[in-house]
């Protein structure tokens, strides 16, 4: 059992390892709607929407979080603004909110001739150089997503099954709405630094997505998904340290195996129940049968 515990005996490690099972807990509580709703396109662009933000605290000397927060609140600002448009469609606001962030981030980082490896870690994240101040924030964030989610749980769930009903309902679909894209933003800045932009996604809609055909109900998934994401952290940091791998990266994909295993394995138990239920099907009554002869008799 060497194997399985020594990897985790080291203090980095183990600060990977809570690290990560914190992000699991915001990235469930987040990406539980992104799944729901479909909006794994609008997480993908917050996410790399974050990198004008970070390179400009690289580039002045300033803090990367609050760069991120700083992006983070730009592009919730401008999803919101584009959706209320009606003759732009949102994917279409969404994709130009994409590519212009992008694109005002290579410019920057263009600018900077000692940015490659802060770029690298930004890109594919640094799981391994998780610190003592990180998990702090890390909890905080954590609190805050459970705060939002908590108080707008009823809100969220009207708008994602019928934003008519939750008009009338009287709870505000489009600030429900900018509330859902500031929590994904929260769980996408407090995600960046373990697994960066590029992977974030692996935690925030693989454990969801991988939860969703066992759940009986949204908090079941999220409670899943959380589960799931911290199982994907201490196996991909378990491989990673025995394989030598990039531990975010490993992460990433073991969760996304994970989704793949999951719904393998809901086909195979929807197959079977389907067997069941067709073998255990009564045998028409005879009676429906007399009936039915008779009515044809008759006519």
């Amino acid at each position: 059992m060497e194997w399985l515990t020594a990897p985790f005996e080291v203090a980095f490690v183990q600060r990977a390892l809570w690290g990560g099972i914190l992000v699991s807990a915001i990235c469930a509580l987040a990406g539980t709607w992104v799944v729901l709703r479909g909006m794994a396109f609008l997480g993908d662009a917050m996410s790399h929407g974050l990198l004008p933000g970070v390179a400009l605290a690289a580039l002045f000397g300033g803090n990367l979080m609050v760069g991120a927060v700083a992006s983070a609140a730009v592009m919730t600002a401008g999803v919101t603004a584009l959706g209320r448009a009606r003759r732009l469609s949102r994917d279409t606001g969404i994709g130009l909110l994409f590519v212009g962030m992008l694109s005002l981030g290579v410019i920057i980082v263009s600018r900077s001739q000692s940015f490659a490896v802060d770029l690298t870690g930004f890109l594919f994240g640094d799981v391994l150089a998780v610190r003592g101040q990180d998990l702090a924030v890390l909890g905080v964030a954590l609190c805050v997503a459970l705060l939002v989610s908590a108080l707008g749980h009823r809100a969220f769930l009207a708008l994602t099954f019928d934003a008519r009903k939750a008009r009338t309902l009287g709870l505000r679909p489009r600030l429900a709405h900018a509330v859902l894209l500031g929590l994904l933003g929260l769980a996408i800045v407090a995600s960046f630094r373990i697994v960066g932009t590029l992977l974030v996604l692996g935690l925030l809609i693989a454990p969801p997505a991988a939860a969703l055909p066992w759940a009986r109900g949204v908090r079941g998934v999220m409670v899943g998904a959380a589960l799931l994401g911290a199982a994907a952290t201490f196996g991909g940091l378990l491989l990673s340290w025995h394989l030598g791998t990039a531990a975010g990266a490993t992460v990433s994909a073991l969760a996304v195996s994970l989704f793949f295993l999951s719904h393998l394995a809901s086909g195979v138990r929807h197959r079977r129940t389907s067997r069941a239920a067709d073998n255990a099907a009564p045998a028409p009554a005879p009676v429906l049968e007399v009936d039915r002869s008779t009515s044809e008799a008759m006519s």
